[in-house]
């Protein structure tokens, strides 16, 4: 029978840091078990970016809880897409991105994504 779990936040892991931005995992195929979802949370502080990448093997989804800033785009990374609190983005496999934290507060983020492992490349344009 399958069975739910619950991570309670000090179970939770951190995954990942990219740049300044660190995301720590809720939902992932080594806490839970998972094979098709993955969760967590991300923080850029201000004045801060993650590193240029791209995803090769997910899509993404990601919810703005906190903070503003920008998702630099494009093969050459100069399109500016500006989000802030309440704003939803979809990253698509193999599409160049960065986030930045141009504002004065911490950026908190919900992260969604269809694999359990994500495969990351680093991104120069």
């Amino acid at each position: 029978m399958a069975e739910i779990r619950i991570v309670h936040p000090d179970e939770r892991e951190t995954e990942i840091a990219s740049g300044a931005m660190t995301r720590i995992a809720g939902v992932s195929e080594s806490l839970t078990g998972a094979t098709g979802i993955h969760l967590a949370t991300a923080t850029i502080p201000a004045g801060c970016a993650s590193g240029a990448h791209v995803h090769l093997n997910c899509e993404s989804a990601i919810y703005i809880m906190h903070g503003h800033g920008k998702f630099m785009v494009g093969e050459k990374l100069d399109q500016v897409l500006e989000f802030g609190p309440g704003d939803y983005l979809f990253v698509p496999p193999g599409a160049p991105h960065q986030p930045v934290n141009d504002g004065d507060e911490t950026i908190e983020m919900v992260v969604a994504r269809n694999a359990p492992v994500e495969i990351v490349e680093e991104y120069k344009p």
